[in-house]
Order: structure tokens, then C-alpha cells, then sequence
């Protein structure tokens, strides 16, 4: 999953901004012309420049309305009491601005500004019912951006969080499988017990310090997987363990840490070459322009009778189910097949 990191949409405060400059810019003052008493002045193209700015001052009450008090009871869902809210706001409050934003032009026009003497002379209910709609309009994108905004902000925070726990919970249980094996091998006296501990410090290196990156490279998680199917070799030296990647696309391609990890392991922990050394695991890593393949297969252990315990685990399975949930959402494809006494496992990322 990559992190989001674009920022905030710009439209509200676009949409915001044309709403001004085209309606209470362009409409609002066309209306205020048409309600200034007697004839037009000489210019006919933009008559009374001065009904610009009115138009502007008449129409400030809307801000406390589309910027606070709309807002606040959508949060709140009280949709009726808004509606009632409204209704008033808008009956009682533009004959108050009007009023006040006419007295201003009036005392200018007595200091020495005639022509400000050109204004609407009587407050029409037409004019803040438009109001009403255009801001509302405003106050409706601004209100939707702002909760997509929210939700996107929560969704980022909860897939953090799984992922942390993710990770927390993958490396205890792959400590536990990896500490069984060296036991295992203590107890044998093997002498390949020195090149074992070198390789699991290799691994446990990575799995404690590297898989807390959000992502890595691929030739590290390549050299990772090498290193893990040597330890399971030489623990079952009879048996045929490979691995091989290949693909020109490999370098320079980031993966998340640990992503094939779960896969590898529950073919070790059911495969028959715990009993026989003629059966073996194979995986194969490919990748590809935009895809990367990973595929591994092995032999079975035989079925358990009915009536045996089942045995806890399953944990690495979910986890990476959970994990492609969330760093490849519907560009990825997991398939677990069994056929003819074998397990195939086929994971294919869409990059």
C-alpha cells in the first residue's frame, strides 16, 4: 500500500471563489443595477462601477451562515433545525446588511461622493433566496470535502495500525519456526549446526531491523529467501529445496518486507520431506514489465486420520491475505491449489 501523500483537494475553494466572482460578481451586481431607480447612466457596458463593491458588502452576512453555523448542525445531523435556521437567517439578516450597507454609501455620497447616491432603493426577498441556494451549494462541497478528507485521514491511520500489528505478530512466529529448526539440529549434533547459526543471525537480522521499512528492495528480499532455503537444505540435506529468481525487472522494484514470507513457510511446515527424503519444495520468483510471479510448490504430508487433533497455526496464511488487502487492493492474485498429493501456492502483484 503507498502512502498517500497528496494534498488536499483544491475545488472547495475554487468553487467558493467562482461563486463570488460569478454570481454575487456578476448576477448580484446586474440585480442591484436593475432595482437602482431611474434611467442608466452613459455607460452602458458597466454602469454604477461603484454597485461592484456594493454587491460584495451586501452579500458579507452569508459568510457566518456557509462558513460556521451550516457546517456545525450538518456535524451534528440537526437537518431540521437547519432548515428552520435558514429560513430565518435569511428573512432577517440581508435586510439588516442592507440596510447598514446602504447607510454606509449614503454618509460617503455626503462626503463629497455623489455617485454613490445610485443604489437600490427597497430590499427584494428574491435576492437572498438565491443567496441561500448558491452558498448552501457552498457549504454542501466544502462540508463533503471535508468528511472525505476525514475518512481517507482514518482509513490511512487503521491500515498503519494494521500493518504494525502485521508485522509485530509475523516476526515472534517466524523466531518460533527458525528456533525449532536449530534445536533440532543441536540435538543432532550436526556439523552443519555453525553455517546454520550464520544463516539464521543473516535471517533474524533482516526480520528484526529491515522488515520495519515500509518497503525494500527486492534484490534484498530475494537474498533473504536465498538464505532461508539454504537453512531448510542443509536441515533436510536428503530432500530437493530450491529457489530461484529471475526476470530483468527485479532491480530497482520495492516490496514490501516479509510479503512471501507466510507462503514459504507453510510449505516447509506441511511438506512431506519432513518424512522422506525423495520429496522436495520448489519456488520460482519472476518478474516481468508491471507483474511480479511468485510460485511454490510441494509435496504433501500425508492426511491426518479423522479423529486427530488439529494442530493451531494458520497464522501466516491470514496474515498475508490481510497484508495484500492492503498494500496491492485488487491488483493481486493468490491462488492455493492441491492436486496429486502437492500444494501450489501462485501469487501474482500487479505493479
Amino acid at each position: 500500500m503507498q502512502e498517500d501523500t497528496a494534498r488536499p483537494s483544491r475545488f472547495p475553494l475554487v468553487f467558493e471563489v467562482l461563486i463570488w466572482l460569478v454570481y454575487v460578481g456578476l448576477y448580484k451586481y446586474s440585480a442591484c443595477v436593475n432595482l437602482v431607480p431611474g434611467k442608466l447612466a452613459v455607460r452602458l457596458y458597466f454602469p454604477y462601477p461603484h454597485l461592484s463593491v456594493y454587491a460584495v458588502l451586501v452579500t458579507l452576512y452569508v459568510l457566518p451562515y456557509y462558513r460556521w453555523l451550516m457546517p456545525l448542525l450538518l456535524r451534528r445531523r440537526r437537518h431540521v433545525l437547519l432548515l428552520v435556521v435558514a429560513l430565518l437567517y435569511f428573512f432577517f439578516i440581508p435586510q439588516v446588511n442592507f440596510f447598514l450597507t446602504n447607510k454606509l454609501f449614503h454618509l460617503l455620497a455626503r462626503q463629497g461622493f455623489s455617485s454613490l447616491n445610485a443604489l437600490p432603493e427597497y430590499w427584494s426577498l428574491d435576492l437572498p433566496t438565491t443567496d441561500l441556494i448558491a452558498f448552501s451549494c457552498v457549504a454542501f462541497v466544502r462540508f463533503a470535502f471535508e468528511q472525505e478528507t476525514r475518512r481517507r485521514q482514518i482509513e490511512k491511520e487503521h491500515a498503519a495500525l494494521q500493518l504494525a500489528q502485521l508485522k509485530a505478530q509475523l516476526q515472534p512466529h517466524f523466531l518460533f519456526n527458525t528456533l525449532n529448526s536449530i534445536y533440532g539440529l543441536s540435538l543432532a549434533g550436526s556439523p552443519d549446526t555453525p553455517r546454520f547459526i550464520l544463516l539464521l543471525s543473516e535471517l533474524m537480522r533482516y526480520v528484526l531491523y529491515d522488515s520495519g521499512k515500509e518497503r525494500v528492495e527486492i534484490t534484498d528480499e530475494v537474498a533473504f529467501m536465498q538464505n532461508y532455503f539454504e537453512l531448510e537444505q542443509r536441515k533436510y540435506a536428503g530432500a530437493s529445496i530450491r529457489f530461484e529468481a529471475s526476470g530483468e525487472g527485479l532491480a530497482g522494484q520495492q516490496v514490501p518486507p516479509l510479503l512471501w514470507l507466510p507462503l514459504v513457510e507453510n510449505s516447509f511446515k506441511h511438506g512431506r520431506h519432513h518424512l522422506s527424503d525423495d520429496a522436495r519444495v520448489a519456488a520460482t520468483l519472476t518478474a516481468t514489465p508491471g507483474q511480479l510471479r511468485f510460485v511454490i510448490e510441494n509435496d504433501m504430508l500425508p492426511a491426518p486420520p479423522p479423529a486427530a487433533p488439529r494442530r493451531s497455526g494458520g497464522i501466516g496464511l491470514a496474515n498475508i491475505k490481510r497484508r495484500l488487502q492492503l498494500y496491492y487492493p485488487s491488483a493481486h492474485t493468490l491462488t492455493l491449489t492441491e492436486h496429486a498429493g502437492r500444494y501450489r501456492a501462485e501469487l501474482i502483484l500487479h505493479l
